[in-house]
């Protein structure tokens, strides 16, 4: 199955101040996830971000929280406890008010948070992309096992780049002048 922008919901999970150092290739992870991101806001694609116990880990890296609502507006954060998005409570029926049954999954860690959410959310039959580029753990080998068990369980997984490029859907058109050179 292709994404569509207009059936897509980008997830961003847990990129916090106290965590994200911690991991491996996170600059890798900052450039891809500020790509999805610029992409969300300009093909309309709704954007939630999850915090994993912010008073202990810290509020979402200041790199990436301007652009979780990059008109002022106030972005759609969710406060966790669970280490899935899908089992804290209310967070189902902030997807459905979105009414989108494309969720494109990006974050840390791999093997642990982005993992359970799209394996909940997976067998609450939603359509699941996982963007293997725009996610990471500490250690590469825990990203590896946490990537292959998700193909194994029907997660789609993705790049960055096919994201965009399946998001816009054809060359020529305002979006992809303006969002094509994100990836040059």
């Amino acid at each position: 199955m292709l994404l569509s922008a207009p059936r897509s919901l980008l997830l961003v999970v847990d990129v916090q101040q106290r965590l994200a150092p911690a991991m491996a290739g996170l600059d890798r992870l900052l450039a891809n996830l500020t790509i999805l991101l610029r992409a969300a806001h300009g093909l309309g694609v709704p954007v939630i971000a999850s915090e994993q116990y912010p008073r202990g880990l810290g509020p979402t890296l200041p790199e990436i929280a301007p652009l979780l609502a990059p008109d002022h507006a106030t972005p759609e954060v969710v406060e966790k406890l669970h280490f899935s998005c899908a089992a804290e409570p209310g967070f189902a029926d902030r997807l459905a008010a979105q009414g989108r049954d494309q969720i494109v999954i990006a974050g840390i860690e791999a093997h642990v948070c982005v993992l359970q959410t799209a394996l909940e959310l997976r067998a609450a039959e939603r359509n699941v992309f996982v963007v293997a580029d725009a996610c990471a753990s500490r250690t590469q080998a825990n990203a590896e096992l946490a990537f292959s068990r998700l193909g194994r369980n029907d997660v789609e997984l993705v790049s960055t780049e096919m994201v965009l490029f399946e998001w816009l859907q054809r060359a020529g058109t305002p979006a992809f002048k303006t969002l094509s050179p994100l990836v040059r």
